[in-house]
């Protein structure tokens, strides 16, 4: 995580891994993105135990949100970060899981 924050405008979010342990007291690796133009945060985590993929969720807001051209585009560029934050911890599980042999590439 710190890699990817380090190489990308990281401060245009505020991005926390929650603890969370699953039912065998293993990492689920839950990822919390808040948006901070938007009053919502975006949930991205594997798709399964010891999956590969990954998933996004983005909550609901209470009521609809009028905004500006401006924080439109602030709102745009706080999505794409999340999506390249996902898209950076598929590729690493990827790795490892190619790295650790544990799939034999299943």
């Amino acid at each position: 995580m710190a890699e990817f924050m380090t190489e990308n405008a990281a401060d245009l979010v505020h991005v926390k891994v929650a603890v969370q342990d699953g039912s065998d007291g293993r990492d689920t690796g839950l990822v919390v993105v808040n948006l901070g133009n938007a009053g919502a945060e975006i949930y991205m985590q594997p798709t399964a135990l010891d999956s590969t993929r990954w998933e996004t969720t983005l909550t609901a807001r209470p009521e609809d949100m009028t905004i500006s051209p401006y924080k439109l585009a602030a709102l745009a560029a706080e999505v794409t970060l999340a999506s390249s934050l996902c898209t950076f911890l598929q590729f690493k599980s990827l790795e490892w899981d190619r790295m650790s042999g544990m799939h034999d590439g299943q």
